[in-house]
């Protein structure tokens, strides 16, 4: 006999987990299937940023809506703990791309986010050290931070799970059962669960699920690797994020003695999500030494501690899709491409919303429709960036 339930959320990631807190809330008996463990994939390697800064401004509405639970975690959501770090964020662009960074700045001050543009001598306070002699215009978010992607994800799966939400862990989902147009749950290797609302909120492995009732997702499995580097001898982790789109490569503070770094170019798109993670590409940690010194020549003292591999799906505008699709009762919440970490809140009181009312009204996400996809739109900022992963 079926296990009985008003929704199905595949996948326990940050979104996943999101979405389950946000619909329990609204009194619904949710049911969280998970192939694994708790943030396991995507989640569970993200780089965890909390920052504004988009080029599109739907994404930008969609983070500013999200930031409020990371600030007070323990007064919105009320358990365990996101571990949020307020260190400041930092964009820097090409010299070419510095008009496109102000009118995104202006964007995001007419939304209410606190941003500003700040010149070579201001960012050198903010950052010490660094090089800024190829900085037409940086922009900075002074609140914002990181914070852990696995406490987020767990903190919002006990918050469901207090309000009666069950969680089952190294549950695969085989597909999505239909009957006369509707969902009515889904078969797994432990066997069915019923319910008249699927969530594909599967990562890498969104599309497969979607295939089984009918529907196409450009979603492929998108791999990138981040590095740990310690500190050097006397520098402390007093220094904000820092998106650097000149040397294709970004890094922040961990904890009290390391920096997280990644780059932006070199990410394996393709093949079978299954396949192991496995070591860094080649060259890739010199890549990130390099791409760094240029820019914080100071951590050309720093020591390579340790590196891994990550996974997402990724679509092909590099933006995320969030629709009501297919038979009736069926939403995807996939495609977040590697930057889905900071919007998860958002996403999720969004989409608990559309499914339990019909609208949104946290955040519009129509931007996000599969549809765009087929019409030949992909999201692109109205003052745009390059691509973020190259």
């Amino acid at each position: 006999m079926s296990e009985l339930a008003d929704a199905i959320v595949v996948g326990a990631g940050v979104h996943g987990a999101s979405l389950a807190f946000h619909l329990a809330a609204r009194g619904l008996d949710v049911v969280v299937l998970e192939r694994e463990t708790v943030a396991a994939g995507a989640t569970g390697r993200s780089s965890g940023f909390v920052r504004m800064h988009y080029d599109l401004e739907s994404e930008a509405r969609l983070a500013w809506a999200s930031f409020p639970y990371f600030r007070d975690w323990a007064g919105v959501v009320g358990t365990g703990d996101c571990g949020f770090v307020r260190t400041g964020f930092v964009q820097l662009v090409p010299a070419g791309l510095a008009d496109n960074l102000r009118a995104n700045v202006a964007m995001h001050r007419r939304i209410g986010i606190d941003s500003r543009l700040i010149e070579a001598d201001e960012l050198a306070r903010i950052v010490p050290g660094i090089v800024t002699d190829d900085i037409v215009a940086a922009a900075y978010e002074p609140a914002s931070g990181y914070a852990d992607p696995t406490g987020t994800a767990s903190g919002f799966l006990a918050a469901a799970r207090a309000r009666g939400t069950r969680l089952v862990q190294g549950c695969r989902v085989h597909s999505v059962t239909v009957e006369a147009g509707r969902v009515t749950g889904v078969d797994t290797d432990q066997g069915s669960y019923s319910a008249p609302v699927v969530v594909d909120a599967a990562g890498a492995w969104a599309a497969e699920l979607a295939r089984t009732v009918g529907v196409e997702v450009p979603v492929e499995p998108w791999r990138h690797d981040t590095a740990y580097f310690g500190l050097p001898d006397g520098r402390s982790t007093d220094f904000p994020i820092v998106i650097d789109d000149i040397h294709g490569a970004y890094f922040r503070p961990e904890g009290t003695e390391l920096m997280l770094v990644g780059l932006e170019s070199g990410n394996e798109i393709g093949g079978s999500p299954d396949r192991p993670l496995g070591a860094l590409h080649d060259g890739a940690i010199e890549q990130m030494v390099a791409s760094v010194c240029s820019r914080v020549p100071w951590m050309a003292a720093g020591t390579f501690r340790t590196a891994h591999g990550g996974q997402d799906g990724i679509t092909p505008d590099q933006r995320a899709i969030i629709d009501r699709v297919g038979p009736d009762g069926f939403y995807l919440a996939c495609g977040f491409s590697g930057t889905g970490f900071k919007i998860a809140p958002a996403v999720g009181a969004s989409l608990a919303e559309l499914i339990v009312d019909g609208r949104t009204t946290t955040a519009d996400i129509s931007d996000f429709r599969l549809g765009r996809f087929a019409e030949g739109r992909h999201l692109v900022g109205e003052h745009p960036y390059d691509r973020l992963w190259r």
